[in-house]
């Protein structure tokens, strides 16, 4: 079974990941928030040390329940540094605060994150073909648009290259190298 070239095949993290979620897409705003929230925190560091981490963040952020998030006071994220269980970076949990809120402004707005989201690709998942993993790109137009319209909500750690992570994360492109078992079908 041949998968994509970044997929550690020695990691099981990894491989579930590549094999069960990752390019799937997501229409799910609980899940779509976790994502969000998932790829800021890799913003610096490896997708492994995250995905390694990935149940400590669960524990330690609510079940990423935004509506229990937005809520969170200075008590909540100085107790949030002390946890060796996540990535202990001050400006990275405040974003997942502020975030939050921002989030469930855009639920509001829209009915949806999902509904928000998927209209920068016309509610259907762009299909790449890609042979190499060297050729598929860190960022795109639609990537610059997302970010720039959530960085003006008042987003952080929405860069581009973490919105195209993003966007591959949940599905919103197919990036699995055309030689992969699972470019055809998700």
């Amino acid at each position: 079974m041949k998968r994509c070239r970044w997929c550690d095949e020695n990691s099981p993290e990894y491989v579930a990941y590549h094999d069960h979620e990752w390019g799937v897409p997501c229409h799910d705003d609980g899940k779509l928030f976790e994502m969000l929230v998932l790829e800021g925190m890799q913003a610096g560091l490896s997708w492994l040390t995250v995905l390694k981490k990935r149940d400590n963040f669960r524990k330690a952020f609510d079940s990423f329940d935004y509506n229990k998030i937005s809520r969170y006071g200075e008590s909540k994220i100085e107790k949030l540094m002390a946890d060796p269980g996540i990535i202990r970076n001050r400006l990275k949990i405040r974003s997942v605060v502020q975030n939050a809120r921002v989030f469930m402004e855009i639920q509001k707005e829209t009915g949806s994150f999902d509904r928000y989201l998927w209209a920068f690709v016309d509610f259907k998942q762009v299909r790449n073909s890609f042979k190499n993993p060297e050729d598929i790109p860190a960022n795109t137009e639609i990537s610059d648009r997302i970010s720039r319209d959530l960085k003006k909500r008042g987003m952080n750690f929405v860069g581009s290259t973490i919105i195209y992570a993003y966007m591959q994360a949940v599905g919103m492109v197919n990036d699995h190298e055309t030689g992969c078992f699972r470019h055809g079908q998700v």
